[in-house]
């Protein structure tokens, strides 16, 4: 056939179709086969990809397409996060029902998808806003339930006014709602919570796991987040009163020197501590204020620390000293016990507090040797040291007066041994329209009863209409809340709120090993085949929310008898953004690239290579006009290449032996450059996904192949060589340009398709060489380079350096010391 111009669009279309039609990336559970599930976290179905989306796929493309060559029964695939507050505000913003909106979003992406050429099953299609998904959530709710691992409680919350609803801890960033950017305050409702705290043990633990597997990053920041400390909890007696505020501390070694308590506003003594204080009034007026503050800058180091007196003293069960108690407004309910015993002359935050209120101080840490006076400090002591006014602990190291005073306190009735999580339960309960309704009826006689699973799915109606406030609807639909009580018949209201939308994303992983099974959530046969997922890819923005959800959901599934699978993700890759003028791109800063666009003007292939080639995947991408240019250029001279190279090549395969041919030495080179290039991909490849570098050493090959066609072509085995060569470039890159590979790779004559084809394997006698080049140093400085046969001896090294004609003219005159040769690579001369 005529060779004709290099078409993108034409050559994608062609292969996508071929693919679709001959079920190419169709994957089944196989026994007798390796598995390798290569997943990306799935997309929120805006409507349109981003240059992000395009990124994070074609990483993950390329690792699936390079593992099912390597013969690996490879699962990729994708679905949608669809629940969610954009979607619903979009409904409202364009009159519609956000299904239609939503399923609208679904359908154009998946064109924009497959115009990229990626190699999903879309037969494990999945949506999380369809009832045969959510289903089973509603299930796992039940089940979760049934055990105590669901509960309900009021609790002040953290309530997005924009949104109309409420956020978990770790979706506020800096006071804001992680979504609209609008500022949280605090209320208190009845919510529905998740007990992730009873697996905080084991989620810290078992990241253990994930060394190695895991960026370190990503694991310090779940370290972190879990927060585990270790200490005493001991109880102070209120003076007067019968009560005791109890105190967890990681202090105790500082236990001697607190000389107030302070509490949190939400603390639920407060109403107490305030009996018959004539300042009750202003007390409160405070704690109204600062119940009403972000928790993020309540915790901030740069917050003014403020409190006020209640009027009430507690007793330090060490030394008997009489402790006021203050409100103060950098204590949280969320840590702890929501007290906290203040150290002014060790903690910095109680010392700014100690020095606005007029507070005593108590040295009881100094470095050793010397002595702390509290009136002339200028800041809180915080490093080791020996103890001083401690009683029977004087002149113990802090470190081991940590442990001898938690001895004592359990000795002596007065405290224990603790440990606290910075972890806190999950609240799932969102007072929006567009997330999986929460299974539960409240009826007046039997309180909150579950309903029965025959009665799954609670559907969520396809007939509500959006109000224009973002209220949700469900609370004024009587056909969705009036139902009768599943226990006892009588008129009962059904739950109004639905679930946070990161309980879908917990295990959407799981479902696609048969994503369309109906008389079950998941078919354990295929979750042991498939689970764990092999190599996870997404942003490092979801560090901690998501990754934390589905490590806790996978525990939690396992406990129920779902799965047998501790750890969901074994490998994890979180890839950097993609950067136009130094900022991520953005409506608002006019720094948008639409793919559409370049995929329309360049190609898919283009457009894929150069999102792979421009930065290592966990770095940060700057989006360049001349780098996809110069993709489609690349592309382009592979093009033209095949074109001259047409009637001279055959389908010999990539890598093909040459046991019994004689080889020219041009010949024997070009082989060289292909297996090496073959090696160096591989290599690549298998470390961390370095695909830049892959792509950089088939740029090589490409050119050697210009340089040493003319040579070649009069040959057989010069033919042989570039047939070989070429087949191994179009191998080694399919995976990062799959269409133009699939084109190329059909035209010179080979049945079935490149993706179907094993991953080339290098000869390491095929990098041996004839010749090696020397480098002839003088004295440590270059003074030329030496061609000897690769066979020579150390001994002929060295003769034939000392009668190089430049190696000769530095010598003269000079007496020759010392030869240095180290073989293969050079020889130094040292002389004077």
């Amino acid at each position: 056939m005529a060779f004709g111009k290099y078409e993108p669009e034409q050559i994608e279309e062609k292969w996508q179709k071929t693919w679709t039609e001959n079920g190419t990336f169709h994957v089944e559970t196989d026994e007798s086969t390796p598995k390798y599930y290569v997943l990306e976290m799935f997309p929120y179905p805006s409507g349109k990809i981003h240059m992000g989306h395009v990124r994070n796929y074609s990483i993950g493309d390329v690792v699936a397409r390079y593992k099912r060559m390597q013969g690996l029964n490879v699962i990729h695939p994708m679905g949608w996060d669809a629940f969610g507050l954009p979607a619903e505000n979009a409904a409202i913003k364009n009159n519609t029902h956000p299904a239609k909106w939503t399923y609208a979003n679904i359908d154009d992406m998946r064109t924009q998808l497959k115009r990229l050429g990626y190699s999903y099953d879309w037969r494990r299609e999945l949506a999380t806003c369809h009832p045969g998904y959510y289903k089973w959530e509603q299930e796992f709710f039940l089940k979760f339930l049934e055990k105590g691992l669901v509960y309900r409680k009021k609790s002040p919350v953290n309530w997005c006014e924009t949104c109309h609803t409420v956020l978990a801890n770790e979706q506020v960033e800096e006071g804001l709602c992680w979504r609209c950017d609008s500022k949280v305050e605090q209320k208190e409702l009845e919510q529905w919570f998740l007990r992730i705290t009873d697996y905080a043990d084991e989620l810290l633990e078992s990241l253990n796991k994930l060394d190695g597997g895991w960026p370190e990053r990503v694991l310090t920041m779940q370290r972190n987040w879990i927060g585990k400390s270790i200490g005493a909890e001991l109880d102070f007696a209120v003076e007067g009163k019968d009560e005791t505020i109890s105190v967890f501390t990681t202090r105790p070694d500082t236990l001697y020197g607190a000389t107030f308590m302070s509490v949190a506003a939400e603390h639920p003594m407060v109403e107490k501590l305030i009996e018959g204080n004539p300042e009750a009034a202003k007390v409160r007026e405070f704690v109204d204020k600062v119940t009403n503050m972000d928790r993020f800058l309540r915790s901030a180091d740069d917050l003014e620390k403020e409190g006020v007196f209640t009027g009430s003293y507690c007793t330090n069960p060490l030394n008997g000293l009489k402790m006021p108690i203050y409100v103060a407004n950098f204590v949280l309910m969320g840590y702890g016990t929501g007290a906290v015993m203040a150290v002014p002359a060790h903690d910095q935050r109680d010392f700014e507090f100690a020095k606005k209120y007029d507070l005593p101080m108590q040295v009881v840490i100094t470095p050793k040797g010397e002595t702390l006076e509290a009136d002339k400090m200028t800041e809180a002591y915080s490093d080791p040291g020996m103890l001083v006014n401690s009683g029977q602990f004087d002149d113990m190291s802090n470190e081991d007066a940590k442990a001898a005073i938690v001895d004592y306190l359990g000795q002596s009735g007065k405290g224990k041994k603790a440990i606290n999580y910075r972890l806190r339960d999950w609240n799932i309960s969102r007072q929006r329209f567009w997330g999986a309704p929460i299974p539960i009826v409240y009826c007046e006689e039997c309180g909150a009863v579950p309903v029965p699973e025959k009665d799954l799915p609670v559907v969520l109606p396809e007939d509500a209409v959006m109000n224009e406030d973002g209220r949700s609807p469900l609370p004024q639909m009587e056909e969705f809340y009036k139902t009768p009580c599943p226990k006892c018949g009588k008129e009962a209201r059904r739950e109004t709120d639905t679930m946070d939308t990161f309980v879908e994303s917990s295990w959407y992983f799981l479902r696609y090993t048969n994503a369309r099974k109906e008389d079950g959530a998941f078919d354990r046969d295929a979750l042991d085949y498939w689970l764990p997922v092999d190599q996870y890819i997404g942003g490092i923005e979801h560090a901690i929310l998501h990754l934390l959800y589905a490590r806790f959901f996978t525990k939690a599934l396992r406990d129920e008898g779902y799965t047998g699978l501790d750890e969901p993700f074994a490998n994890l890759l979180t890839q950097g953004m993609v950067l136009k003028d130094g900022a991520k791109m953005s409506k608002s800063k006019g720094n948008v690239v639409d793919p559409n666009a370049m995929i329309g003007k360049y190609g898919a292939d283009a457009t894929r290579l150069f999102i792979l080639f421009a930065s290592p995947p966990e770095k940060d991408l700057e989006w360049s006009d001349q780098g996809i240019e110069g993709s489609h250029r690349f592309l382009n001279r592979i093009w033209r290449l095949m074109e001259d190279l047409e009637e001279h090549l055959s389908p010999v395969g990539p890598c093909a032996s040459a046991e019994g041919m004689e080889l020219s030495s041009d010949a024997k080179n070009l082989r060289r450059k292909e297996h090496d290039t073959i090696r160096r991909v591989s290599r690549d490849m298998e470390n961390k996904f370095q695909f830049n570098t892959a792509i950089a050493a088939v740029m090589e090959l490409i050119n050697e192949l210009y340089s040493s066609r003319e040579k070649l072509t009069s040959t057989e085995d010069g033919r042989f060589a570039l047939s070989s060569a070429i087949s191994s470039a179009l191998a080694a890159l399919s995976p990062m340009a799959p269409h133009i590979c699939e084109e190329l790779w059909s035209r010179i004559g080979y049945e079935g398709c490149v993706s179907d084809v094993s991953w080339p394997h290098y000869d390491e006698k095929a990098l041996e060489t004839d010749e090696l080049l020397i480098i002839l140093q003088v004295n440590g400085k270059m003074r030329g380079k030496l061609s000897v046969p690769a066979s020579a001896s150390k001994e002929d090294f060295e003769k034939e350096a000392l009668e190089h004609e430049n190696v000769v003219k530095h010598i003269e005159g000079k007496t020759v010391r010392k030869v240095i040769v180290v073989p293969g690579k050079l020889v130094n001369i040292v002389a004077n």
